[in-house]
């Protein structure tokens, strides 16, 4: 019965998601201005220096343990 009542209050509770108006304006306006390629350039070039900034890091990082372990 406790499983039975579980299953109930889960599907009772996803039937209020498909209720949910799945129109995103913000996106659709932007789109239509075509500043959508505006946000997604500004993404591309903030993960570019992110992820350059990690491979210099590990760089860094490997030469330190290299000189580290002649050390010892």
């Amino acid at each position: 019965m406790k499983k039975l009542l579980t299953i109930l209050s889960l599907l009772f509770a996803s039937l209020n998601l498909l209720a949910q108006n799945n129109d995103i304006e913000m996106a659709d306006q932007l789109r239509a201005d075509g500043k959508i390629y505006i946000v997604v350039i500004c993404i591309a070039i903030i993960l570019a220096g992110l992820l350059f900034y990690l491979f210099a890091l590990d760089k860094r990082l490997k030469l330190l343990e290299k000189k580290s372990s002649g050390k010892n």
